[in-house]
């Protein structure tokens, strides 16, 4: 039986690692979380795009990639991506503005008048079912049963995947020069990541787009600067991390692009 732990924000270190998608097979395991969650679980986009069971967009063509894996069992539990709004110069759509653009209001509010040089969204934010079950018996992802030995304490990590995810999302965006980080969020998600003390600000009307969603920023430099101190050992964990990623790549390499691993792309998502 492992010990149960009092911080659970360690416990998150303890039981998970994070990183950036560079490799192959990273980038195969972040498609295959969001067929998985996007497609079979939610059936927000159809199967039969994506016969190879690898969900991709046009996005990523110009988009950075955060992978959560699980420790004990290897597998990869849950991604988020950053979609720069410009690349050098070349003016590129972030996915809430092809899809829900004319929910925002421009004229109040004042992150719109900032170049786009600064701005990215962070999208296809998914955790793998099987990490957003309580129960020690979670169903694989080949949809068997399997009863997994988890202690108390890691089992009460899972929610905290969704806090490493933005953090992770945060410290891409700086890694990139992206102050503004714009977001596509269900109800749920801003208020869940509020009790960790990571407020986003609502910029837009609700949308019926795959459920009910409004779009949302954060400030990094605010952030930043705001955190509650209780995470800053996260925070600096996952920037350690992400930047240890970089040893294989530099900065100037990124975003990585579609054609270094040969996806094609399926439907329109976010």
């Amino acid at each position: 039986m492992i010990t149960e732990s009092p911080y659970p924000l360690e416990d998150l270190q303890r039981y998970f690692t994070i990183g950036l998608a560079m490799t192959t097979t990273d980038l195969q395991e972040t498609f295959r979380i969001r067929y998985r969650v996007y497609c079979e679980e939610f059936g927000y986009e159809p199967r039969e795009y994506f016969p190879t069971g690898m969900e991709v967009d046009l996005f990523d063509e110009v988009a950075t990639h955060c992978l959560v894996t699980h420790k004990g069992s290897g597998l990869a539990a849950g991604c988020v991506r950053i979609c720069p709004a410009s690349i050098s110069a070349t003016c590129h759509s972030m996915p809430y503005e092809k899809f829900c653009g004319a929910s925002v209001d421009q004229v109040q509010h004042s992150v719109f008048r900032a170049p786009r040089e600064r701005m990215c969204e962070a999208s296809r934010f998914a955790v793998d079912g099987v990490f957003r079950r309580r129960s020690g018996e979670a169903l694989t992802r080949f949809g068997e049963a399997r009863s997994w030995d988890l202690s108390v304490s890691e089992r009460r990590t899972f929610p905290l995947i969704s806090v490493g995810l933005t953090f992770g999302a945060a410290v891409m965006a700086e890694q990139l020069g992206r102050t503004y980080v714009f977001a596509l969020m269900e109800p749920f998600l801003p208020r869940l990541l509020r009790r960790f003390g990571i407020c986003f600000n609502r910029v837009g009307r609700d949308v019926d787009y795959h459920g009910i969603r409004a779009v949302y920023y954060i400030d990094t430099d605010e952030f930043l600067m705001t955190m509650d101190r209780d995470f800053h050992q996260l925070y600096n964990w996952i920037a350690e991390s992400i930047r240890g990623s970089l040893q294989y790549s530099e900065i100037a390499d990124l975003p990585l692009r579609h054609s270094r691993v040969g996806w094609r792309s399926g439907g329109d998502t976010v």
